[in-house]
């Protein structure tokens, strides 16, 4: 099953350092789009605008719409151009899954095309739908197979990993499946 992806909108705030040292507030709110040029140009444009003459230093002070990842002050424009259009992408999802990959891009997007089984209430959940769909399992044992078991044992092998669900998306204890291959 795959989960739409819900709809971020990344935007920085770029700040001027000369009029911050100033103590003087100057800065824009710009929306990261996929051009990492245009959003240079946007951070030359509110420089271009200072209330300093001949500003050149620039930090960012704030975003909004990257679904819980952390922008650093002075990370590079073309970096924070790929997270949001990953974001853009495949949303709060996509966030969770760098966030959990340590910030790697590509593994989060290996993960989210290629690995993805989708969204169940639990791990168990999927372990026996698999089971069950591959083999006929006679009625006399099928009470004791732990399912449970099953799944903790997979997800501690390193054969898959989860990432809780939102609250609002499946059951309480919803999970998201990942096959790591």
């Amino acid at each position: 099953m795959r989960q739409a992806a819900e709809n971020l909108e990344p935007v920085i705030y770029a700040a001027c350092l000369a009029a911050y040292n100033r103590g003087l507030l100057h800065g824009a709110w710009i929306a990261v789009e996929d051009d990492a040029d245009a959003v240079r140009a946007a951070i030359a444009a509110m420089l271009a605008a200072s209330p300093v003459v001949g500003a050149e230093e620039w930090a960012i002070h704030d975003h909004e719409g990257f679904g819980g990842v952390e922008i650093g002050e002075y990370a590079a424009i073309d970096r924070v151009v790929e997270v949001a259009a990953l974001l853009r992408r495949r949303g709060r999802l996509g966030a969770l899954v760098l966030d959990h990959l340590d910030g790697d891009l590509d593994a989060a997007s290996t993960a989210l095309d290629e690995q993805y089984h989708g969204l169940f209430d639990s791990l168990a959940e999927v372990f026996q739908s698999l089971t069950e769909d591959s083999l006929t399992i006679p009625p006399a044992l099928q009470a004791y197979i732990d399912w449970d078991a099953m799944a903790r044992d997979a997800e501690l092998n390193g054969e898959v990993f989860t990432l809780a669900a939102a609250e609002g998306q499946g059951a309480p204890g919803a999970v998201h499946v990942f096959w790591n291959r």
